[in-house]
């Protein structure tokens, strides 16, 4: 096997069910992020913890030898041909299985047989939207994989020894904003090649994943609602609103079903993921006005013209994807008027509070007052409770004040820390 990144945040996660043959691990994630490579890494472990070479059964159903594989009983015959005269526990990896048309029925037989521990991956939107969730539900785990976060963009570049500014981390943070975090675009010297990368992964995304879509009835329209969301990433998105500038500029009526259905086919192809709003008070979701994030940043420098850097927007969405990163729940919060940028809820239901800002100083007013320190810790205070709070910027001067947490952003990514 090539020389391969150890992604440890994902591999701890998984390790637990190596042996589990009960449980089907399902590794998910937005394409060209890293799960072959994963399910690489699982079987190399695996090797190196003693278990044999043999008992490792790998397809990669878009790899000569496999490619053919295309009925359920193809894939049965050869799983079994891999499996002859194999005592023990069968590793069994499946790459790429949405290929194969009616997996489940082969997929939950052989979990059923208590000798395979099984490791599927797949197209997003395909593998957790058909019948998988209905036919195995309560039998499968999803991991989900992110395109790298900054601390995985400054490793791998460790990893691989190229050349990292570490007495200087804003300079290969700037580089990681323009560039993102597709692990194979990490290796491509020049920035315009990156970008034709990422546009390749764009271009792939849409002809497997979402062409086919048997629920887009209307491709232009399509495209231009992924456009917008591309463009208009981390801003409040009223589906009313936005029906509306549609309908006026295509001088049709356009329909709050087919703009949600849209919507919801770009995430399923994780190209976007959707922050809900949460009332503090209430502790309820709130409908409308939720947040959209790119799965990658590179999506909108690749696509557009305009190669500014609005840090408002773009901070947010690092934030986000290394919040997703760590097995948060994340939402917008608002009390009355005022909102949060992120609530997070860790697997054992505790909150923390998150404002993210390029910088906490600004001008002062007559009397003194930083006005944009203020809006800053205004929101935060507001909220009366004992969870931890937190602001995130780029600044090195750090103040801290009412209890309210105050972190660099990039320092806070490297030293890999959580909320």
């Amino acid at each position: 096997m090539a020389k391969l990144y150890k992604r440890e945040k994902y591999l701890s996660r998984i390790r637990g069910f190596y042996h589990t043959t009960d449980i089907i691990k399902v590794i998910t994630g937005l394409r060209r992020c890293g799960k072959s490579s994963i399910m690489q890494l699982i079987a190399k472990e695996l090797i190196k913890s003693g278990i044999k070479k043999e008992n490792i059964i790998f397809i990669s159903l878009q790899k000569k030898g496999y490619k053919g594989i295309k009925t359920p009983e193809q894939l049965e015959t050869a799983i079994d041909e891999l499996s002859k005269g194999i005592d023990g526990i069968k590793y069994l990896f499946i790459d790429e299985i949405q290929r194969v048309k009616g997996f489940e029925e082969i997929i939950e037989s052989y979990r059923e047989e208590e000798n395979y521990s099984i490791f599927i991956t797949g197209s997003n939107s395909y593998l957790l939207s058909g019948e998988l969730t209905t036919y195995l539900t309560g039998r499968y785990i999803e991991f989900e994989i992110t395109t790298l976060t900054f601390d995985e963009f400054i490793e791998m570049k460790d990893f691989f020894h190229l050349p990292v500014q570490h007495n200087n981390l804003a300079i290969e943070f700037d580089k990681y904003i323009k560039e993102g975090g597709f692990p194979r675009a990490l290796l491509i010297e020049n920035i315009e090649d990156k970008q034709i990368y990422v546009k390749s992964v764009i271009d792939e995304i849409y002809n497997k994943d979402i062409k086919k879509n048997k629920k887009i009835k209307n491709k232009e329209l399509f495209n231009i609602i992924q456009t917008y969301i591309i463009n208009n990433f981390g801003s409040k998105t009223s589906i009313g609103s936005l029906c509306n500038y549609l309908s006026k500029t295509r001088k049709e009526p356009i329909k709050k079903d087919t703009v949600y259905r849209y919507l919801d086919i770009l995430e399923s192809a994780k190209i976007i993921s959707k922050c809900k709003r949460f009332d503090m008070k209430s502790r309820k979701s709130i409908n409308g006005d939720e947040k959209y994030y790119l799965g990658d940043l590179s999506f909108y420098f690749a696509t557009n013209v305009d190669g500014r850097i609005n840090y408002g927007p773009i901070l947010e969405n690092i934030i986000y994807n290394y919040v997703k990163s760590k097995r948060y729940q994340i939402s917008v919060g608002q009390i009355g008027n005022i909102e949060v940028d992120f609530i997070l809820k860790d697997l054992m239901d505790k909150y923390s509070y998150v404002q993210v800002a390029r910088t906490i100083y600004g001008e002062e007013d007559e009397q003194g007052v930083d006005k944009t320190q203020e809006r800053e810790y205004r929101s935060l205070e507001q909220i009366h409770d004992n969870y931890p709070k937190y602001i995130l910027s780029l600044d090195y001067l750090l103040q801290q004040r009412n209890g309210i947490i105050h972190e660099n952003i990039i320092n806070f990514m490297v030293d890999n820390k959580v909320f």
